[in-house]
């Protein structure tokens, strides 16, 4: 079972995109850019919608090994 965790991010500064970042728990992830309605890569991102990605992978990250942790120890 894949779950998935969905985050919308408007971003306040120009260009203004609304992004929508899909988490699953397999650890990938998806960035929805809503206006466009496409796809959009890590890359892409800019500013405060890249530090906004960044704090919620490492919050992934974060959350991940602590679930193995207490399952392993």
């Amino acid at each position: 079972m894949n779950n998935c965790e969905n985050y919308r991010f408007i971003e306040r500064y120009r260009p203004y995109r609304d992004l929508t970042f899909k988490f699953y728990s397999n650890g990938s992830l998806t960035i929805i850019d809503n206006t466009a309605e496409e796809v959009i890569t890590p890359r892409e991102l800019k500013g405060e919608s890249y530090d906004f990605y960044v704090r919620k992978r490492l919050a992934y990250i974060r959350q991940d090994l602590s679930a193995k942790l207490q399952k392993f120890a």
